[in-house]
């Protein structure tokens, strides 16, 4: 019997080509809509598929393939009599070669198209297709990727036919898509306003990365289809490829530069996912020197991110230390004039603002999640007799930008919006402190990510000269802290919102 191919495609590149090697190979091809014009227009001989259903498209073509005589062909059991039989009564003709590739709702869903016109890009016939073809994989070939068109051809010419193992491969590549398809209409329709019952997650993979966290663990990086975010808006614009722990710090370093408005021009140093200086500056130049000399040492082979254009004076000063990435959201042609000196130097250009609702962290055998900590606090507290100068205030502020992207227990300690000191990832609060101090120098503000359980990091404080404190508050024992605040003559502001990074 001649073997039959359905071929329905959206994303055209490459069709014409494959098809005309399926008809040198002597098989029938059965095409709809824009598809069977393409392939008629290639010069190809092509039955309508009204011609195989005995009924005509309709409902605006939301009504093509969905047919006994499609699926029929389908999934029948070429090894089993019965199904066999019931075809032939019924005069359906199996279908061995499916070819299909969908709607482009992944890339429909971040467009400005209204609700109603999005709807439409979600392709039923086609998914239909694809998993009946995919779960009689044994006898149907199925292609749902147009990088595969090749694969098949290859092996067909080499072997005279396409084996089972590379059938079975080609069905779960189709479930693969299925899957993230469905997923990405169900975020689509539900929104991030609740955790639904079965987790949805589709992303596409952009890239395999040289390694993980470390040489022996493999690496990829996987883009949202339907969350524009930060991460996959960006351009590089010279240097290496992006490693997986490149793309994690520079994640965190944009997100806390992007924690001040556009008239603050803010500079973030970063090493191992953890700020290493923080500054605010009249100019990028000036910010990346003030976060520059709150840790000449961390910074060296680190990242650093800016929320303004990056001039030739900020450039000049950046490329005299090895850096290996510089983020921001625009760079002056003198700019790149004076990086490109630097052959490795990953120069990425950001495109948006982070914007993911949700965070994800995978344990064994599961995954937390839960919403992003995008919130911050504007209910201020001043609850000791000493009032926080203005400078003071807008220090503790800086700092509790800062201090919200730090692991806990994390303490900042700020001068002259400069976060000159940073306790990190301790496990109790007084040891972050010590860090933040120590490392600060001539610090005259702290910011805590969480409260204080005890009044020790308030003596400690004193004795170091700091004059005002910002902290979430919350403990049993808040009174303490604050009555050490007030005989020891600092000023204190409670947030009344933690952010605890682990």
């Amino acid at each position: 019997m001649q073997m039959r191919a359905l071929i329905s495609v959206f994303d055209k590149t490459g069709i014409a080509e494959f098809a005309a090697f399926l008809e040198s190979q002597g098989v029938e091809i059965v095409s709809t809509g824009g598809t069977k014009t393409h392939l008629r227009e290639a010069g190809l001989s092509v039955i309508d598929i009204s011609e195989v259903t005995d009924f005509p498209e309709m409902l605006d073509g939301r009504v093509k393939t969905l047919h006994p005589n499609i699926h029929g062909g389908l999934l029948g059991l070429r090894s089993n009599e019965n199904h066999m039989a019931t075809m032939e009564t019924h005069n359906i003709k199996p279908i061995d070669i499916v070819v299909v590739n969908l709607y482009p709702f992944f890339k429909e869903v971040n467009t400005d198209k209204s609700f109603e016109e999005k709807i439409e890009f979600i392709d039923i016939g086609g998914p239909t297709m694809l998993r009946s073809a995919a779960k009689n994989f044994q006898d149907v070939i199925v292609v749902s990727d147009i990088n595969d068109y090749q694969t098949v051809q290859n092996e067909w010419q080499e072997k005279g036919s396409v084996s089972v193992n590379t059938k079975k491969r080609l069905a779960g590549k189709v479930f693969n898509l299925t899957a993230s398809y469905d997923a990405a209409i169900s975020e689509f329709l539900l929104g991030n306003k609740e955790f639904p019952t079965y987790l949805q997650a589709s992303y596409k993979k952009e890239q395999d990365l040289r390694y993980g966290e470390n040489p022996h663990q493999k690496a990829a990086f996987y883009s949202s289809n339907i969350t524009s975010g930060a991460m996959n808006n960006i351009e590089q614009l010279q240097g290496k490829a992006l490693s997986f722990n490149n793309i994690r710090d520079m994640d965190v370093a944009w997100k806390i530069v992007n924690e001040f408005s556009e008239d603050q021009i803010v500079c973030c140093g970063l090493k191992h996912s953890t700020p290493c200086g923080v500054a605010l500056g009249e100019s990028a130049a000036e910010a990346y020197q003030k976060a520059y000399e709150c840790d000449s040492i961390s910074i060296f082979g680190g990242i650093v991110a800016l929320n303004t254009t990056v001039t030739k004076e900020a450039a000049d000063k950046m490329a005299k230390i090895f850096l290996e990435i510089v983020i921001a959201p625009d760079f002056d042609e003198d700019a790149l004039k004076v990086f490109s000196n630097k052959k490795n130097l990953r120069i990425i250009k950001a495109y948006q603002t982070p914007n993911d609702p949700l965070e994800f962290v995978k344990v064994d055998g599961g995954l937390l999640v839960q919403d992003a900590d995008l919130a911050f606090s504007e209910d201020l507290e001043i609850v000791t007799e000493k009032q926080p100068t203005e400078k003071q205030m807008k220090n503790l502020i800086f700092g509790q930008k800062v201090v919200k992207h730090v692991k806990s227990n994390a303490v900042v300690a700020v001068n002259n919006g400069m976060a000159t000191g940073i306790g990190t990832g301790e496990t109790n609060r007084i040891w972050a402190a010590q860090q933040a101090i120590e490392r600060a120098g001539d610090a005259t503000v702290l910011a805590s990510d969480a409260f204080f359980p005890f009044d020790d990091v308030v003596k400690l404080a004193a004795e170091n000269g700091i004059q005002a404190i910002i902290q979430p508050g919350g403990s049993i024992r808040d009174k303490e802290s604050i009555e050490a605040c007030n005989h020891l003559g600092i000023a204190m502001v409670m947030t009344g919102m933690r952010h605890f990074k682990h």
